[in-house]
């Protein structure tokens, strides 16, 4: 079985060198690192995680905290944050953080108790005052994804500019009286998310000089189903009649598109319906979306927790990207909804 001694040898550098470029800790050049990488490869030398651990103090291993592992959104962060920490030599441990106070309990014990995690990237959770003391108390990188953490860089989205580019593209196309189905503060996610939303779009809809009817407002609860049901309610009520929904995520679009189907409503051509989120099933019901890119968002948030732990100190906030994706259920207004 190789050693380092030979992949020192195979790269034509000290044994010091091949153990900073494949530790990560310490000045190595990008030329060396290669080398060192190459040589390794060759030789199928693999670094003990434990003997590095012992010696640096460091498991090379990071917490990922995440309110649910079922749901697209995390899935696709997930596989962004693990697929970067893996190119850097980082194994992921995995922490669904509910509810439920025992189990979160639990969770942060375990943190402070074994400290098994050289970092923690928190991907859209809420955590109370005790919870951040217990994370900052072991004195390593953190990093939050999708809302502030007091203390530690994060990365999320623009919420009023995505809601102003969903009810401009609206307006473009002539309409004004626009419905909204999203959470009210009674079905409020983590970081107030359900109740932001709702906020952002009247704002965006009093800059567009656009009437804000609370006829055209229906709490859902961010599911296809609940989508559904209170787009049915909205598009079967005679005092609403709007001609185009904004829905506060995709799949509660996609719930609208089903309930306009059942109700005989022609999308686009009696109903306009843009969503958030740019869905994996966005492209299969042609839906009109600001998409935003969770792998894409993982992995920037595992760059700065990187950063973090090579000793660059990232920026305290970075706002992660968004564009408008028009595709088959947005159209000029031809007449009103009837």
């Amino acid at each position: 079985m190789a050693g380092i001694k030979d992949v020192a040898e195979r790269a034509g550098v000290s044994i010091a060198t091949v153990s900073r470029a494949l530790s990560g800790r310490g000045n190595v050049s990008q030329n060396a690192l290669e080398a060192v990488r190459r040589a390794a490869d060759d030789l199928g030398y693999v670094v003990s995680a434990s003997a590095s651990g012992l010696a640096s103090g460091r498991t090379r291993n990071i917490g990922v905290l995440l309110p649910q592992i079922n749901h697209w959104f995390y899935a696709k962060a997930l596989e962004g944050v693990s697929s970067a920490l893996l190119r850097e030599g980082f194994d992921t441990t995995l922490y669904q953080l509910t509810k439920e106070p025992q189990e979160r309990k639990r969770i942060f014990g375990d943190f402070l108790l074994r400290q098994r995690v050289d970092a923690v990237i928190a991907i859209n959770v809420e955590l109370d005052e005790s919870e951040l003391t217990a994370l900052h108390a072991l004195n390593k990188p953190l990093v939050g994804v999708g809302g502030p953490l007091p203390g530690a860089p994060t990365l999320s989205l623009d919420e009023q500019a995505l809601a102003d580019l969903a009810v401009g593209h609206l307006r473009a196309l002539g309409h004004e009286r626009i419905g909204y189905l999203g959470g009210s503060n009674d079905m409020d996610l983590d970081f107030q998310l359900s109740s932001h939303r709702r906020q952002c779009f009247v704002t965006a809809m009093r800059q567009a000089e656009l009437e804000v009817e609370p006829a055209l407002f229906q709490g859902a609860d961010f599911t296809m189903e609940g989508g559904y049901q209170a787009a049915k309610q909205l598009l079967g009520n005679p005092a609403a009649h709007p001609t185009a929904l904004f829905a506060a995520s995709d799949e509660m679009a996609i719930g609208a598109l089903l309930a306009a189907r059942d109700l005989g409503v022609d999308v686009p051509g009696r109903l306009s319906v843009v969503g958030i989120d740019n869905h994996d099933l966005a492209e299969l019901f042609e839906l009109t979306t600001i998409g935003q890119n969770p792998a894409e968002q993982g992995a920037d948030a595992a760059k700065l927790l990187i950063d973090a732990l090579l000793g660059r100190a990232p920026a305290e906030h970075h706002l992660a990207g968004h564009r408008l994706i028009v595709r088959g259920t947005t159209a000029q207004r031809t007449a009103d909804f009837d």
